[in-house]
C-alpha cells in the first residue's frame, strides 16, 4: 500500500471512530507502527488529526468525547486484561462503586461470580452486565441520562451518593497524568466521578497505557486520592506512557500491569489468570481517604462503624447495604 492510500485509510479510521490507538491503525494497513506513526504525524501537521500516546484522535480532541460506540472498538485486549486483573482485587461480600465507561463495563462482567457483592453504578451498561448475577446486588444511583455513554449524570446522581461509604471505587476516564490525575472531557461526567470518590476508601483506576500522559478538561481523581492504577504493557516504543508510570509510582500510586503474553479468562472472575507486575513503591505509601494505608484489604466503613467495632461488623455492613 503507497503512503497516500495509507494516510486516507487512518484518516477514514479516525473520522468514522474519533479515536484509534497507534496498535490498531497498524494492523488494519498491515504495516509497522513506526510507519504508522510517522503518517500520523504527517496528518497532524496538514490539520487533519491529533496525536495522541499510542494513537491518533479528530482535531479538538482535548475537549471532544468518543461516544459508546467508537470507544467499545478501542482496545479492546488491553480493557480486557486490566479488567481481569481489576476484579481480582474484589472480594466475597464487599460493597464497592464501579463508574461509567467501557473499561469498567468490562469489569462488571467479571463480577458476576463474586458472591455477596453489591455494586453501586451510574452506569446502564454496568447495571446490564450484572442483571443476571444472582449472587450480587446492583445499586442504581438517580440522575438524568447522559445518551453518548450510557451513564446518569446531575444533581440526582450526586445526591444519592450522599451518605454512602464503600470499600473501593473503580473509575476510567479520558486521560490519566501523575501532574494532575485522572480527567475527562465531560463536566456532568467529572462531576458525578467526583462524587463516587467521596464514597469510597480506596480508589482504584483502570486505563490503557493510551491514556497515560493524556490530559483533558475536567479533573476528576487527584493523583494524591488515586490507591492503584491498573493498565497493560505499553509498547516498547511508548517512552512517555513508562515515564508517567513511573512518575505515578513515585507519587504513591500502587501500578498493577498486565502481562502482554496473556490470554482473557473468559469472562470469569479474573483471579490468578492473568499475569501481572506490581512496580514497587519508592518511598512509605501515603493514607488513603477514609483513614485506610493501603496495605490489605481495606474494611467498609460508615460513620456508625468507625464507633463500633468487633463481631457485630458482619451485621452493620449488612445495614448499610439495606439502607
Amino acid at each position: 500500500m503507497f503512503a497516500a492510500e495509507r494516510r486516507q485509510l487512518i484518516l477514514e479510521m479516525v473520522r468514522a471512530n474519533g479515536a484509534v490507538s497507534l496498535r490498531e491503525l497498524a494492523r488494519v494497513v498491515q504495516t509497522s507502527e513506526v510507519t504508522v506513526r510517522r503518517d500520523v504525524r504527517a496528518l497532524e501537521a496538514e490539520g487533519l488529526l491529533d496525536r495522541r500516546h499510542g494513537g491518533a484522535v479528530l482535531p479538538g480532541g482535548f475537549t471532544r468525547e468518543s461516544g459508546f460506540p467508537q470507544k467499545s472498538h478501542l482496545s479492546t485486549a488491553e480493557k480486557t486484561a486490566i479488567a481481569d486483573l481489576a476484579a481480582g482485587l474484589v472480594g466475597e461480600g464487599e460493597a464497592i462503586v464501579v463508574g461509567a465507561g467501557t473499561t469498567t463495563q468490562e469489569l462488571a462482567r467479571r463480577l458476576a461470580r463474586v458472591p455477596g457483592l453489591t455494586v453501586v453504578t451510574n452506569s446502564l451498561l454496568v447495571a446490564q452486565a450484572l442483571a443476571h448475577a444472582n449472587r450480587v446486588e446492583v445499586v442504581m444511583t438517580g440522575g438524568t441520562l447522559r445518551g453518548s455513554n450510557y451513564a446518569l449524570v446531575g444533581s440526582g446522581a450526586e445526591q444519592s451518593l450522599q451518605g454512602l461509604r464503600v470499600s473501593r471505587a473503580f473509575l476510567s476516564g479520558s486521560g490519566l497524568t501523575a501532574e494532575r490525575g485522572l480527567s475527562t472531557s465531560n463536566m456532568l461526567s467529572a462531576s458525578v466521578d467526583r462524587a463516587l470518590v467521596q464514597a469510597a476508601a480506596e480508589v482504584v483506576v483502570l486505563a490503557d497505557h493510551t491514556k497515560l500522559g493524556s490530559d483533558t478538561m475536567f479533573q476528576t481523581v487527584p493523583t494524591e486520592l488515586i490507591t492503584r492504577l491498573v493498565t497493560d504493557e505499553p509498547p516498547v516504543h511508548d517512552e512517555r506512557a513508562a515515564t508517567e508510570l513511573q512518575a505515578l509510582a513515585d507519587q504513591g500510586v500502587e501500578i498493577t500491569v498486565a502481562g502482554p503474553d496473556a490470554e482473557s479468562s473468559g469472562g470469569d472472575s479474573g483471579q490468578g489468570h492473568r499475569p501481572r507486575r506490581d512496580m514497587p513503591l519508592p518511598g512509605q505509601r501515603r493514607t488513603q481517604p477514609g483513614g485506610h494505608s493501603g496495605l490489605g484489604p481495606p474494611q467498609l466503613r460508615s460513620a456508625a462503624a468507625l464507633a463500633e467495632q468487633g463481631p457485630g461488623e458482619r451485621a452493620r455492613v449488612a445495614d448499610l447495604r439495606r439502607r
